[in-house]
């Protein structure tokens, strides 16, 4: 039976589909998303390396997957926008892989077309992940989110800062959420600074949005957002706010926060 490929925006919204697919996802390529690739059960997968950055947070889910006997490759943020599966497929560069994609012959320099139709020769089924939960915590009373996908209504005028990228889909995503400031991780911010382009999405809805330069803080981990992240980018809403890129993401945080009402 042909192996099947899926395109997915984000790692979070794997369908059933993806058990025994090459999944090629426009997700980071940290150890949450990584996890969720293996919980959903694919044969192989490809995520954005998401510029890297701190302590390579960006490519940490490879390691992970293999443990799991999962293959795992990343794309370059140089090469094609996060948070859009299909550039990925269509202009993606193999950054980094581990060593099940390794043993497959995807090497750093590939195409992402070439790396998927070696990914389909990949050992299947891997170990099921054990169970893991991403992360939601209160910090100086600023909501922390390693995704910003668990960002809610109940969180309406709420400063919260999240381990995600700021991508469009981070933007059309959390701006109905209407939080009081959102951090996100800028992942490079990559080709077409693709990593900040949700912050325009915000900004259209009013909505005060910043990103830390990936360099300072571990993506998928919104703890390290607030608390290691140095702003990068910032929108109209957010100046208004007094953000300043350079500035730590921590007192503008809590600046904000102590100002709500």
């Amino acid at each position: 039976m042909p192996v099947a490929v899926l395109t997915i925006d984000s790692a979070t919204k794997l369908p059933p589909e993806a058990d025994g697919a090459v999944v090629v996802t426009g997700s980071h390529g940290a150890v949450y998303a990584a996890y969720l690739s293996a919980k959903a059960g694919v044969r192989g997968a490809i995520h954005h390396d998401a510029g890297i950055g701190l302590q390579e947070a960006g490519v940490g889910g490879l390691a992970y997957a293999e443990t799991l006997g999962l293959a795992m490759a990343a794309i370059a943020t140089e090469s094609a926008r996060i948070g859009d599966a299909a550039d990925l497929l269509a202009r993606g560069v193999i950054s980094r892989a581990n060593v099940p994609a390794a043993t497959c012959g995807i090497v750093a320099g590939m195409t992402c077309r070439e790396a998927v139709e070696r990914l389909k020769q990949a050992p299947w089924p891997h170990s099921a992940p054990p169970p893991q939960a991403e992360g939601r915590y209160e910090v100086d009373g600023i909501l922390c989110l390693d995704s910003a996908s668990m960002l809610g209504p109940d969180d309406h005028d709420r400063v919260a800062a999240t381990g995600s990228h700021g991508a469009l889909i981070a933007g059309t995503t959390t701006a109905p959420m209407r939080p009081r400031l959102i951090l996100f991780n800028d992942a490079g911010p990559g080709i077409e600074r693709a990593g900040i382009q949700g912050l325009a999405v915000l900004e259209q809805a009013g909505v005060a949005a910043v990103a830390v330069a990936a360099r300072s803080a571990r993506i998928g981990d919104g703890r390290s957002t607030l608390q290691d992240g140095t702003i990068s980018a910032v929108n109209r809403p957010a100046s208004g706010l007094g953000a300043r890129v350079d500035d730590p993401a921590l007192e503008l945080a809590r600046r904000v926060a102590e100002k709500a009402p």
